[in-house]
C-alpha cells in the first residue's frame, strides 16, 4: 500500500512518524516548501509544496489530510474526486454542509472517507464501551468529560470546541450509541481569537446527558472522563489510560496494555481500506459531530439550546 501526507504541522509530524515505522509513505506535502522538504529528506520520500504536484507525479492508494480545518474541505474534495481513500484530522470540516459534500462524493466514487477522532481507539474507552455494552455495571445514564491546558500554539483557525471538545462529542456519541437530541452551551475567551473554555451539555433521550468541559487556560494538562452507570461509576484517564471503577464503598482499578492510539486508528484505515472488518468513523458521523460543534457555538452566542433531529 502507497500512503501520503497533506500538511506536516503540530498534529500531522505524529503521522508522518508513523507510516514512516509502517514503511508505506511514498510523499508528503506542505504549503510550506522548507517543511516539505525538510521532512521528504528525514524520511528518504518524495515531497511536494502543493497538491496537483502531488496528484500529477505520484501513484497512492490513499492520502491522510493533517491540514488546518479551514483547508481540509478543498483537498479532500480533490482526492476523493480523483478516487482515493482519504482519512482527515478532525473536525472533518469547519462546516457540515461541506461534510455532507464529501461523503456524497465519496459514496459515489466508492471510497473510504474517514475522520480523525482518536479516543474511540484508545484502549481506556474501547474498554469502557465493553463493560457499557455488556451493562456489567447497569444503565450508562451520565458521562463527564474534563479536557485542560495551555493553548497549543499551532491552533489559528478554530476555538478549543471545534479543536477539543469535538473528541469528547465523538466518545459521547459512541458510548451512548446514539445522538443529543439538544445542545447548551456556555463559552468565552480569553487569549485567543476564539472561544479558548466551554462547557457543553449533550442531552440524549431517556435523559442521559453528557457533560463536556474544557480549557486552554490551566496550566496542566488533563484528559478525564467519568462514565456514570445505574450500578457505578467509571472513571478514566485518557492519557494513562488507566480505570478506577467505584461500587458500594469499593474501589477497583483496572490497568490496560498502554497503546498509543493513533497507531491503532491508523492499522485500523488501513485494514479497512483492504476489505477487513475494522473499526471506522463514518462520514455521517464525523458530519454529525461538526453539526453538534455548530450547534453548541450557536448556542454559547445565543444563550439558548438548540435542537438538533441527526441521524
Amino acid at each position: 500500500m502507497k500512503i501520503v501526507q497533506i500538511g506536516i504541522g503540530g498534529w500531522g509530524k505524529n503521522h508522518t512518524r508513523i507510516l514512516s515505522q509502517m514503511n508505506i509513505l511514498v510523499a508528503v506535502c506542505d504549503a510550506d516548501s522548507v517543511k516539505s522538504e525538510e521532512y521528504g529528506g528525514e524520511y528518504s520520500i518524495n515531497h511536494y509544496d502543493t497538491l496537483d504536484k502531488l496528484l500529477i507525479s505520484e501513484e497512492f492508494d490513499a492520502a491522510f489530510v493533517t491540514t488546518p480545518t479551514s483547508t481540509h474541505t478543498k483537498i479532500t474534495r480533490k482526492l476523493l474526486q480523483a478516487k482515493k481513500h482519504v482519512f482527515v484530522e478532525k473536525p472533518m470540516t469547519y462546516k457540515s454542509e461541506e461534510g455532507e459534500e464529501l461523503a456524497k462524493i465519496a459514496e459515489k466514487n466508492k471510497v473510504i472517507l474517514t475522520c480523525g477522532y482518536i479516543e474511540r481507539f484508545n484502549p481506556a474507552v474501547e474498554t469502557v464501551k465493553k463493560m457499557v455494552r455488556e451493562r456489567k455495571y447497569g444503565e450508562l445514564v451520565m458521562l463527564e468529560f474534563h479536557r485542560e491546558n495551555r493553548i497549543p500554539l499551532h491552533i489559528k483557525d478554530v476555538g478549543i470546541i471545534y479543536d477539543t471538545s469535538v473528541h469528547d462529542i465523538d466518545t459521547a456519541n459512541w458510548l451512548f450509541e446514539d445522538m443529543p437530541q439538544v445542545i447548551f452551551a456556555r463559552a468565552g475567551k480569553i487569549k485567543h481569537d476564539h472561544e479558548d473554555y466551554a462547557s457543553i451539555m449533550l442531552g440524549y433521550k431517556n435523559d442521559k446527558i453528557a457533560i463536556i468541559s474544557s480549557n486552554w487556560i490551566t496550566p496542566n494538562k488533563v484528559r478525564k472522563f467519568n462514565a456514570i452507570c445505574t450500578d457505578a461509576t467509571i472513571s478514566s484517564d485518557f492519557i494513562t489510560q488507566e480505570i478506577i471503577v467505584e461500587k458500594n464503598d469499593k474501589s477497583e482499578i483496572i490497568k490496560n496494555e498502554k497503546q498509543e492510539p493513533l497507531m491503532l486508528e491508523i492499522q485500523s484505515f488501513l485494514g479497512a481500506i483492504e476489505g477487513k472488518n475494522e473499526q471506522i468513523i463514518k462520514a455521517q458521523e464525523a458530519v454529525n459531530v461538526t453539526k453538534i460543534a455548530e450547534a453548541a457555538l450557536l448556542s454559547s452566542q445565543k444563550g439558548i439550546p438548540i435542537y438538533l433531529d441527526l441521524r
